[in-house]
């Protein structure tokens, strides 16, 4: 017989308090520079978010997508002026950005009769049997028989770990160019689509240049195949435009758009696809999911969208995020350990020599007060600086002297052993 134990509601999670970019634990502030799980694009307490969803909750916490899908329209109409000008249908089914990458990536094959999906080498496009299959990752995959058949792997446009052993000035844009070859020796020859991160978040916060997304587009127009923007890590403001691919990453032009994490503002799980017209094609047994649409999620999305307009936030990150760039470039100056400092609105990295110095500097910036992220789950070289969207520049100034401070440990500690 089991014994029966007393619970007290909220003890397991009384310890933590989050107000705007901190995390509060046992009394202890930090500054969350990995906006929680990469999905507090809004800090911990956007009050407007959390009184939407404190009245939602109090009308009902669940309805089945057939009683919601006038939301879902009005809330794609609010999204309107933030989209590319190809972008004009949607599907809003998911609360993961797992499943609405598969989503894209069904889009894709049903749209085309194709099977195949290209994807890049350090990619990371969810943690579901098709999202990984995609994904550019083989410690991912190697403990699992769970293949994505015919997942196209190509080099990535990681301009500091050049594959083909160019610099970026004499270098002719070959991860783009030679897609063509990929498809031609290492496809079945039924490709349907590219899938993409504007920002190679999880392998390493990897920025492409800018022209990097030109050529590729132009190169999949060749070849007649999709593109699926996969703006999971960079929608919803991160990069300083509502997506990545309506700013830094325009002329990539992607014919499908998913989205997820920042999107739900405090946290809230929401997903979704957006797409050219003439690719809405699923049918709704073809694509769903169980919490789907449901109305928490939409009110969540719907009020995140209004906060980042009312509250300027696109021009906030701008602000802020060059000032951060700098200040971490100058830590880049005076640590010899730090290399490669780059970014794009506020999602910013930089290097450290080993994985292991990575997993030590880690903890040392915790004892200074910073929640921070490697990349790769531990096998990567980049410190990822990743703060919610509304910190302000008092908050930036007090992040980067606990860097330097945290960096000033690890030198001391790295150059004893």
């Amino acid at each position: 017989m089991i014994p029966s134990v007393e619970l007290k509601a909220g003890t397991d999670f009384a310890k933590y308090v989050g107000r705007g970019v901190h995390l509060h634990v046992d009394g202890t502030q930090y500054i969350d520079c990995a906006s929680g799980t990469f999905n507090l694009s809004l800090g911990y307490s956007a009050g407007e978010v959390i009184a939407a969803l404190h009245e939602q909750l109090d009308r009902c916490s669940h309805l089945s997508s057939d009683f919601t899908k006038s939301k879902s329209a009005d809330i794609f109409t609010l999204l309107h002026e933030f989209l590319p000008p190809q972008i004009g249908a949607f599907w809003f089914r998911d609360i993961t950005g797992s499943t609405a990458n598969e989503c894209a990536i069904r889009i894709a094959q049903k749209a085309t009769g194709k099977s195949d999906i290209l994807s890049l080498f350090l990619s990371h496009h969810g943690q579901t049997v098709g999202s990984t299959g995609v994904s550019g990752n083989a410690f991912r995959q190697r403990s699992f028989s769970l293949p994505f058949l015919g997942s196209v792997k190509i080099p990535a446009p990681d301009c500091a770990n050049c594959f083909y052993a160019q610099t970026p000035d004499h270098c002719g844009m070959l991860c783009a160019r030679r897609l063509e070859d990929f498809v031609e020796y290492a496809s079945s020859g039924q490709v349907a689509a590219l899938i993409i991160e504007p920002v190679l978040g999880n392998g390493g916060n990897i920025v492409p240049p800018r022209d990097y997304f030109r050529v590729l587009r132009a190169t999949c127009d060749d070849v007649g195949i999709l593109i699926i923007a996969d703006e999971v890590q960079t929608g919803f403001g991160r990069t300083g435009s509502f997506f990545a691919s309506t700013g830094f990453a325009k002329d990539l032009k992607p014919d499908i758009i998913t989205f997820a994490k920042g999107a739900g503002g405090i946290g809230i799980p929401v997903a979704g696809v957006l797409m050219r017209p003439d690719l809405d094609v699923l049918e709704p047994w073809e694509h769903s999911t169980t919490s789907g649409a449901n109305p928490l999620s939409l009110v969540a999305l719907e009020q995140t969208v209004r906060y980042i307009k009312r509250h300027g936030v696109l021009d906030h990150v701008e602000a802020v995020a060059a000032p951060l760039l700098r200040g971490l470039a100058d830590l880049a100056n005076r640590y010899p350990c730090v290399t490669n400092v780059r970014g794009v609105g506020l999602m910013q990295a930089f290097d450290l020599p080993t994985s292991i110095d990575v997993a030590m500097f880690l903890t040392m910036a915790k004892r200074q007060g910073l929640i921070l992220r490697g990349s790769r789950y531990g096998f990567g070289r980049a410190i990822k600086v990743r703060p919610p969207l509304i910190i302000s520049a008092s908050e930036v100034n007090d992040l980067l002297a606990r860097l330097d401070h945290a960096l000033y440990d690890f030198e001391r500690e790295t150059c004893r052993s």
